[in-house]
Order: structure tokens, then sequence, then C-alpha cells
């Protein structure tokens, strides 16, 4: 999923020059593990098992939002950066909410 991408490397970016390398590497797996749950997903031979890496996807999409909240109140995020953030991952979570309500209904099972 592009969104997926762009959240991984907005993150990077916002965070590349970031010394608290603790906080920075969590963000960054978090992100990275959303894109990565997604793709790890589809190869997956059902929709069932497609579903449960959406949610664990989604899981770690919270995560990142987490983690942006906490970058903020300390710093390491400035409120534009912070909000851009935001606005992927509340539009990554709408699509894989949507996408997960649609494969729990499909009947198709590759």
């Amino acid at each position: 999923m592009e969104e997926a991408r762009l959240l991984v490397s907005e993150i990077y970016l916002h965070l590349g020059g970031c010394r608290d390398y603790g906080f920075r590497d969590q963000i960054q797996r978090a992100a990275v593990s959303v894109m990565s749950n997604i793709a790890e997903g589809f190869d997956r031979g059902s929709n069932k098992e497609f579903v449960q890496y959406l949610i664990i996807s989604r899981g770690s999409l919270s995560e990142v939002k987490s983690l942006a909240y906490a970058g903020l109140d300390i710093g390491h995020l400035d409120q534009k950066n912070f909000e851009a953030v935001m606005k992927r991952c509340n539009r990554i979570s709408n699509i894989l909410n949507g996408f997960i309500r649609f494969l729990k209904s499909s009947q198709r099972k590759a």
C-alpha cells in the first residue's frame, strides 16, 4: 500500500537527525511493520490470514500514533510534522478498516 510506504518515508525524514536512538528506532520499526504486515498478509493463502496480518498492521499503526504523540511532547517532532504523520496514519487506518471489512465479507479465498 502506497500510503504505508509514504509513512515510512515520512518517519525516516522527520526523525533522521534525532539523537534519541531508542525512540527513533522504535517508531521507525513500527512504521516499517505497518507496511511489512500488509505485504506479508497479501501473500497468505486465505482472506482469514490476510485479515489477521492487517489487524497486526493496524496495531503497529497505533504504536506509530502513540509514539508520534510522545515525539511531539518531548520535542522530537514539531507540530507540522506531527500533524502530517497523524494525517497519514488516519488515512491508513481508514483504508485498513475498509479492507478488513471487505475481506471478511468476500467469498474469495485467494
